[in-house]
């Protein structure tokens, strides 16, 4: 079943596609599984490069022992808002998670994020993310520094004066700058090697084409991020295809409702 979990023999299979160098996509499409599994799987499990099939099975039913003995005799999962299904968002956390590592975030950060993002909250405390992925103060607390280091999260006090860590709209966008920023202060760097090591020399050209290439992707990164800051905060007009309706007038002329379209004062007067 696509929602099920991999078999042993599934796993084999995804083993015997990496090593054919097939993608993704075309191991899921001959298991008949979504993308996002197969993406999971291996990035859990080594990645690409590492993953073997054995170890990848025994990996999960070590996991999934621990989760029974994690969880108190006759718990349930915790309910889910909005009639959700509980089993289907844990699955999706880990997917997400999983496409955040790949960017290469360490485990805990993309967890961190991930949790964040997907609670409607949008922000949740350093206890409350302790709760939710069952891991250390500490572990949280080093997660957090990192993030907000790259932009991704803020904190805030709330009326307990509690600090709550906040994922909104702009989390992208303060993270497309930070890293524009990053690579400007790399540009600089790259191209004081250049005065050291002596114009013209091969070590110099090499970085001074690096710094060239450096400089063009930083400002079309603070480019493209503030153009898109202004697409995400723009009222987005009607789909494609779709008509907008007029807005009804009554037998005057006016609109129903008076506003727009209703005769200035004066108008038609004698």
């Amino acid at each position: 079943m696509p929602g099920g979990r991999l078999t042993q023999q599934e796993r084999q299979q995804v083993a015997l596609g990496l090593a054919d160098g097939l993608a993704y996509a075309e191991i899921a499409r001959r298991l008949d599984r979504p993308t996002s599994t197969i993406t999971r799987e291996v990035m859990r499990n080594g990645g690409p490069t590492a993953y073997r099939a054995d170890l990848a099975h025994r990996a999960t039913e070590r996991r999934a022992h621990r989760r029974r003995q994690a969880a108190p005799q006759g718990a349930e999962a915790p309910a889910q808002p909005h009639g959700r299904d509980a089993e289907a968002v844990r699955e999706y956390e880990e997917t997400f998670t999983t496409v955040i590592m790949q960017s290469g975030m360490s485990k805990m950060m993309s967890r961190v994020l991930a949790c964040l993002c997907i609670s409607d909250a949008g922000s949740l405390t350093a206890s409350e993310l302790v709760q939710r992925l069952q891991v250390s103060p500490a572990s949280i607390s080093k997660a957090i520094a990192f993030l907000e280091s790259q932009g991704l999260v803020r904190r805030e006090r709330d009326e307990s004066r509690r600090e709550r860590y906040i994922v909104d709209d702009d989390i992208w966008y303060r993270s497309m700058m930070a890293s524009a920023r990053s690579t400007a202060q790399l540009v600089e760097t790259t191209r004081q090697g250049v005065v050291v090591l002596g114009p013209g020399t091969p070590a110099a050209v090499r970085l001074e084409n690096i710094a060239r290439f450096l400089d063009f992707v930083s400002e079309s990164i603070a480019r493209a991020a503030e153009q898109a800051r202004d697409i995400l905060h723009a009222k987005p007009g009607p789909a494609a295809g779709q008509t907008v309706r007029p807005v009804p007038e009554d037998g005057a002329g006016r609109t129903a409702g008076g506003g727009e379209g209703e005769p200035s004062k004066g108008e038609g007067e004698a």
